[in-house]
């Protein structure tokens, strides 16, 4: 059974009225995880009659949120949702199931649900209850909702960014190692939002060692959109890359709200009980060249339902993840200044000899922040 049908010119409503449903969706950015971010508009004779966001995991869906305010409305209305309607009972009920109750006559969803408890399902159910429904209305833009969520589990691993900060020259420290600050306030301000929709920042022993951070979200709810003031902000997950348990036990990120695991390769010791005493939750993972195996590593995050990764590491790290392939988004502030050939560079990359060896990016955005610059863009391996 074929789940979608191409885009045709008529399709001008329908691209309007999921437009509204996506920025619905936008609003759950920093509370939904693990799960997707979810909007839904229902529409009926031309008028919006009913809307609805998914705000967090164990909370109503989008779906039945947009059928209430909808009321006796909902029937023969049309549904536009950014993901395919549940079809399995779990935190909620499915959403299927209630769009059929509430008597809907047709659902627009942008894309199917990569979760293979769904994964179409939820689509035929609603055609077997003779409802009309067209799937990949602006599923380019759905999918960009959720990237962790689908690459997690269409890949088996989390989407990662990693975020650097450097002067125009490349450069991220001092030879000494000093490195704060070399971006304003406003760049470290926009930092706390890539943090807060998040699931986990990842970081390397030296970065603990050398700076020791916090790598927590310093915003407030009212400072984070689509939230209420009296929102609790949730904490992504802290890890730390450390082979054979260094991390001093007093390192700032061990006493803040939220989990950190620290993930090793080396055997249960002295060191290591030192770190679970003080809180920390520690992991052996496979080896690679005598350290983490990471790839390893983001498939146990994965597991753990981790679906955006924060990289926020040394160029070590850093370079070993863009070696590795498992950097999907490079996140760079650039300051102006100019920091000097002793300074330390962005990434690591060895076996860079000739210009056919080089690393090529597709920029996605640059834009200014403060007066800094944000660049982003796709690693091209």
């Amino acid at each position: 059974m074929a789940l979608s049908r191409p885009a045709t010119a008529g399709d001008g409503d329908d691209r309007l009225h999921m437009a509204r449903a996506i920025g619905l969706a936008e609003r759950g950015r920093y509370t939904t995880d693990p799960n997707p971010r979810v909007g839904c508009v229902l529409v009926r004779d031309g008028q919006v009659v009913g809307e609805g966001w998914h705000r967090r995991a164990g909370e109503p869906h989008a779906e039945p949120l947009a059928l209430a305010q909808a009321g006796e409305r909902a029937r023969d209305a049309t549904v536009y949702v950014t993901l395919e309607p549940c079809s399995h009972h779990g935190r909620t009920p499915p959403c299927a199931e209630a769009l059929i109750a509430a008597g809907v006559a047709r659902v627009v969803c942008a894309m199917v649900d990569p979760n293979p408890r769904v994964a179409g399902r939820g689509v035929e159910r609603l055609r077997q209850a003779g409802i009309s429904v067209d799937v990949g209305c602006l599923e380019s833009e759905a999918r960009a909702l959720n990237p962790g969520f689908v690459k997690r589990y269409e890949q088996g691993r989390p989407y990662v960014r990693c975020k650097l900060a450097a002067s125009l020259d490349g450069r991220t420290a001092l030879a000494t190692g000093e490195s704060k600050w070399i971006t304003s306030e406003a760049a470290r301000r926009d930092v706390q939002r890539w943090r807060a929709g998040s699931s986990a920042i990842v970081t390397g022993l030296g970065t603990v060692l050398g700076d020791d951070p916090s790598l927590n979200v310093r915003l407030t709810a009212a400072e984070l959109s689509g939230m209420a003031a009296d929102d609790p902000v949730r904490q992504p997950c802290r890890v730390v890359v450390d082979s054979h348990w260094r991390t001093p036990p007093t390192a700032r990120l061990l006493g803040l709200p939220g989990r950190t695991l620290i993930v090793g390769i080396g055997p249960r010791d002295t060191a290591a009980a030192a770190l679970e005493a003080a809180g920390a939750e520690l992991i052996r993972l496979p080896e690679q060249a005598g350290r983490v195996d990471l790839a390893a590593l983001m498939a146990e995050l994965a597991r753990r339902e981790v679906n955006e990764v924060l990289l926020e590491a040394g160029s070590t790290l850093s370079g070993a993840a863009v070696r590795a392939g498992l950097v999907d988004e490079i996140l760079l502030y650039q300051a102006p200044c100019l920091m000097g050939q002793a300074a330390k560079g962005l990434f690591d990359l060895p076996g860079i000899d000739t210009m056919l060896d080089r690393v090529g990016l597709e920029i996605l955005e640059v834009r200014s922040i403060g007066r800094d610059l944000r660049i982003r863009a796709r690693p091209d391996l």
